[in-house]
Formats: structure tokens, C-alpha cells, sequence
């Protein structure tokens, strides 16, 4: 997730340097007339309609990720994502595709809000930290050292906001796991009976695995995304802001996918640790984990999930980019804040 496109960077001489300036002043102007509140609402609003759009393709990867746990090596062979959707619609319902959305927007709103907010200050104050360095301004600021600023904000922001909302994401995968027998009645529920049954830390179960994964993922989603959008828009300044917005979201979704699935489909396993009165599975920690999934299921067993992974981050990161820029630009125009 990520959000503007400002941090200029072209390396090379004069004119180039002096066409990267032209194109920047104008975008960070615009930053400047958000407000905080507006900015929380805008990132919050875009992971909410994010997920919801791509609910039934989350509920699908989580179902995925976590047959390993319970089901033996020929169980898995037959495993396909057609057979998977069909078991849900007879079994379940078509509204089954929505099983735990709730607890998602619960836990989306503030996630999305924490981290797209916190990642524009992080990168607020890494540029000028550089600045009071190096004493070279925010324009003049090299390639490498803009992608850095990126990264590390993106690291950060992600952390921050996995930190805060970890046990709505740990409950949201318990509801989405859940086929035909129902132990968690909703997201109070769940929080009320994870804390009872294993204590309070129950509901930060593979917190280690999420953050390690997160940091990854969004220092890579909001550098590619941030980088993507800036090169684009000072090449075709001219194409719709919603078309860019669209294409380098689902470009970082992808991106940032491949790279941290495997942490991911980890965290997802911890988290469903107990649940429902089963014995442990894994008791090794993070990276025993990783070695018992390998042994049992191959290198193919922590990508298990990856294809609807692909087909859910493609819309999904797009849709989120692309609602955050489009509501921070209306919010920017009724802000009482500016």
C-alpha cells in the first residue's frame, strides 16, 4: 500500500535535473493541502472497498495456505482454485466467499489508515534528515537515495500499522479458515475465546512471521508504487491519474507479493495454531515452521496459494492506490484543515 508520487529523481546533469524539479513542486504543493484527518480517512475508505472487492480471492488464498496443516500429501495433489470455489458455493453459499469481511474492514480501516499516514511522514522525515546531511533539498535528491527514503518508510509504516491492528488480522483469518463447523460466532466472539482458551497471547500467534513479512512487503509496495508513478507521470504527464494509479499499484502488488508470500503463508498457519481445540502443528518457531512445510510439502508448499495471491493483488493493490489518490483529492478541496 502506498500512496503520493512525490520524490524526484532523475540523475544527470541540468536539464533533466532542472524538467524533474518543474514536474515536483506542483505535487508536493498538492500534498500540502491534505489534512491529517483527511489523509486517514482517504487510506482507511481505500483498503475497506480494497478488500471488500477482492474478498472472495483473500478467502480462497487463506483456504489455500493453510491445507497443509490438516491434510495429507494426496489431499493437497487434488487441491485446485476451480474445485475450491465450486466446494464453497455447494457447501457454504455464494455469500460464503464473504466469510470474515467484517473483522477485514475492521481491521483494514485502521490499518490502511496507520499505514499510508505513517508512511508519508516517515518519508517526510527521512528526506529532511538527508537534507540537514547532505544539505542538498528534496529536489536535488539522487535516485538511490529517494529509493532508500522509500523503502525504509514503507518498512516502517508497515510495522507501525501491523503492530497496532495484529489480533483483528489474527481473528479475520480464523473466521475466513472456518468451512462447516462454526467455533468462532463473529469477531467478539473470536477475541473473547482466543483470550480465554490461550491467553492473552493467543492473539498475537506469528506476530514475529508478520512482521517480518509486512516491513518487506510494504517497503516494496510503496517504493515501487511511489517510483512507478513518479517516472510515469514525468514521462506522460498528459495519461489519467486513475490508469496510473491502477497500473503501478497492481505492478507493486505483484512486486511485493512474490517476494514475502512464503513469510506470509507462515504467519497464516501460526495464527491458526489452537484454533478451535487442535493440537499444534508446528512448535518450532518461524523458521522451524519453514523447515517442517518443506519437509512435509516441498518448496511448492510455501508458495501454496501464490496463484490466487496473484489474481487477488493485481485489482486489489490497484483499487487501493488508485481510491487513496482519488479521495485525497476530493478531501483536499473540502478540508477545513488546509
Amino acid at each position: 500500500m502506498q500512496t503520493e508520487a512525490t520524490v524526484g529523481v532523475v540523475e544527470g546533469g541540468g536539464p533533466a535535473r532542472k524538467l524533474v524539479a518543474h514536474h515536483q513542486r506542483p505535487v508536493q504543493h498538492q500534498q500540502s493541502q491534505v489534512g491529517t484527518v483527511s489523509q486517514l480517512i482517504a487510506g482507511g475508505v481505500a483498503g475497506a472497498v480494497s478488500k471488500t472487492c477482492t474478498a472472495p480471492l483473500a478467502r480462497l488464498t487463506i483456504l489455500f495456505q493453510v491445507q497443509g496443516m490438516h491434510s495429507d500429501a494426496s489431499t493437497l495433489r487434488k487441491a485446485s482454485l476451480w474445485r475450491e470455489a465450486s466446494r464453497i458455493v455447494s457447501e457454504e453459499g455464494f455469500r460464503a466467499f464473504w466469510k470474515g469481511n467484517l473483522v477485514t474492514i475492521a481491521h483494514r480501516l485502521p490499518y490502511s489508515s496507520i499505514s499510508f499516514y505513517a508512511f508519508e511522514r516517515y518519508k517526510n522525515v527521512g528526506t529532511n534528515l538527508l537534507q540537514l546531511i547532505t544539505g542538498v533539498d528534496s529536489h536535488g535528491t539522487n535516485i538511490s537515495a529517494g529509493l532508500f527514503i522509500r523503502l525504509a518508510g514503507g518498512g516502517l509504516a508497515g510495522i507501525t500499522a501491523a503492530s497496532v491492528t495484529y489480533p483483528l488480522d489474527l481473528v479475520r483469518t480464523r473466521l475466513s479458515a472456518q468451512r462447516n463447523v462454526i467455533y468462532y460466532r463473529g469477531i467478539w466472539h473470536a477475541l473473547r475465546t482466543i483470550s480465554r482458551e490461550e491467553g492473552i497471547f493467543g492473539l498475537y500467534k506469528g506476530l514475529g512471521a508478520c512482521l517480518l513479512g509486512v516491513g518487506p512487503n510494504l517497503a516494496i509496495s510503496f517504493s515501487v508504487y511511489d517510483t512507478a508513478r513518479s517516472y510515469w507521470q514525468l514521462q506522460r504527464p498528459e495519461d489519467s491519474a486513475v490508469l496510473v494509479s491502477l497500473a503501478c499499484g497492481s505492478l507493486s502488488g505483484i512486486a511485493s507479493s512474490t517476494v514475502t508470500f512464503p513469510l506470509d503463508l507462515v504467519r497464516r498457519r501460526m495464527q491458526l495454531e489452537g484454533a478451535g481445540g487442535r493440537a499444534r502443528v508446528y512448535k518450532t518457531g518461524i523458521f522451524g515452521t519453514f523447515g517442517q512445510i518443506i519437509r512435509a510439502e516441498g518448496i511448492r508448499g510455501i508458495y501454496r496459494g501464490i496463484l490466487p495471491e496473484y489474481y487477488k493483488v493485481v485489482p486489489s493493490i490497484g483499487i487501493v492506490f488508485m481510491t487513496y489518490e482519488k479521495l485525497k483529492q476530493v478531501l483536499s478541496n473540502i478540508d477545513p484543515c488546509r
